[in-house]
């Protein structure tokens, strides 16, 4: 967040004491993984509800969606190229070839050339690629 504003800078101090608290008060477990698993589902939460209380209201959004997509990365929902494609679509891509010019901005042409050249998540498969050429069979 501090990218987003200078003045979310969070001291070692501060993470450090809602870390302690976090082992002291998370629930216990008599299995050490499951105990780490309370450990980080207590500190997620509570991380986020002290951080999202100091923020402005216009940056609350940008920091929900910074902590979903960094718990969904860690759980292996997601990847990081598909994390990529939601916040750059199709910025990266060159292609002045679109066939749809008539009815489609040229930035909604080069997001849907993005969408159908992914390959989401951990198997890799390319949900969308058959997108562009539907569109142009159902125009």
């Amino acid at each position: 967040m501090t990218q987003v504003n200078w003045m979310y800078n969070t001291s070692l101090q501060q993470f450090l004491d809602l870390f302690d608290y976090g082992i002291d008060f998370s629930p216990k477990a008599q299995l050490q993984k499951e105990r780490v698993q309370n450990i980080i589902v207590w500190m997620n939460r509570k991380v986020y509800r002290y951080i999202n209380r100091g923020l402005f209201e216009r940056d609350k959004i940008t920091f929900k969606l910074l902590m979903a997509t960094k718990i969904l990365i860690k759980d292996n929902k997601l990847t990081a190229a598909d994390v990529g494609l939601l916040l750059k679509a199709g910025g990266g891509i060159d292609d002045r070839n679109n066939p749809f010019a008539s009815w489609m901005q040229q930035k909604n042409w080069l997001n849907l050339k993005a969408l159908s050249k992914h390959k989401f998540g951990n198997d890799h498969s390319m949900f969308f690629k058959e997108l562009p050429d539907r569109i142009n069979r159902n125009e």
